[in-house]
């Protein structure tokens, strides 16, 4: 199968952020994609909550996603929404994952496990729990054909999310993000080889990159990894962009089969 993974640079409003991402989902349907990926945040990026909760809606109601729906029935191709910030029922506030089929319905959601909540070397820091609700429950959805694993970002530092969606039979592992430029320098691509290869899964991460109007920065990279580990595509750079790849499902059971570890790890008492 051919997936597509759409790196931006997504605006303040949601307005933008629209009009900044449908061009390259368009750009990349008409490459072939049959399932196409866009990253964390992609319905609007503002760093100061009160400018950025007035402007969140619910899933249903975002503009962006609204126009991704509407884009994935046009084109004929499903659609992950790496994450849309946005309401939630309660009035709480979720980092919300969506898979859109082909018909434009939302088949599947997940809301971000892990909050980074960091004080990072060069004097950065993220305090997400301070604005987002953490969701409550691992996700496996299908799209295309592909038995997908839900993640987002700051999951990926947690392998047990990416074991245990590997044992729930996902074949590949989506990992959206808006990565910082220190931690995405040092950590990004160790980190999704090694998610894995752990799992044997192709890994499918698609970021915000660069300088963003609420004056974030982020790392871009976006990468396809193999489940032997290996970079199938990637973009070298962090301006927005398609990043195409052919995928070979059957590629995920030989890698398990080759390295059985999802099946030979054992129990074990603590120190």
């Amino acid at each position: 199968m051919k997936i597509a993974l759409i790196q931006t640079r997504t605006p303040a409003t949601p307005q933008a952020a629209r009009d900044h991402v449908l061009p390259l989902v368009r750009q990349a349907a008409a490459a072939g994609a049959e399932l196409i990926l866009t990253p964390e945040g992609v319905n609007l990026l503002q760093k100061d909550k009160a400018r950025l909760l007035p402007l969140l809606r619910p899933l249903e109601d975002d503009l962006v996603v609204q126009a991704l729906r509407q884009a994935a029935r046009e084109l004929g191709v499903a659609i992950v929404v790496g994450s849309a910030l946005v309401q939630r029922a309660d009035g709480k506030v979720a980092n919300r994952q969506a898979v859109i089929s082909e018909a434009g319905e939302i088949t599947a959601t997940y809301d971000k496990l892990h909050m980074f909540d960091v004080d990072l070397p060069n004097g950065e820091t993220a305090r997400e729990s301070a604005t987002y609700e953490p969701g409550e429950r691992a996700v496996l959805a299908e799209a295309a054909g592909a038995k997908l694993g839900l993640t987002i970002c700051y999951d990926v530092r947690f392998p047990a999310l990416h074991r245990a969606l590997a044992l729930a039979g996902a074949e590949v592992l989506t990992v959206p993000a808006a990565f910082t430029r220190p931690t995405g320098e040092a950590h990004w691509e160790v980190l999704l080889r090694a998610r894995a290869i752990e799992t044997g899964s192709f890994v499918a991460a698609p970021a915000q990159g660069g300088f963003h109007e609420d004056g974030r920065g982020t790392w871009g990279r976006s990468m396809v990894i193999g489940p032997w580990g290996e970079v199938l595509a990637r973009l070298d750079h962090d301006e927005p962009g398609v990043l195409l790849a052919e995928l070979d499902l059957a590629a995920a059971g030989k890698a398990r089969q080759a390295i059985p570890a999802l099946r030979n790890a054992r129990q074990f008492q603590g120190p």
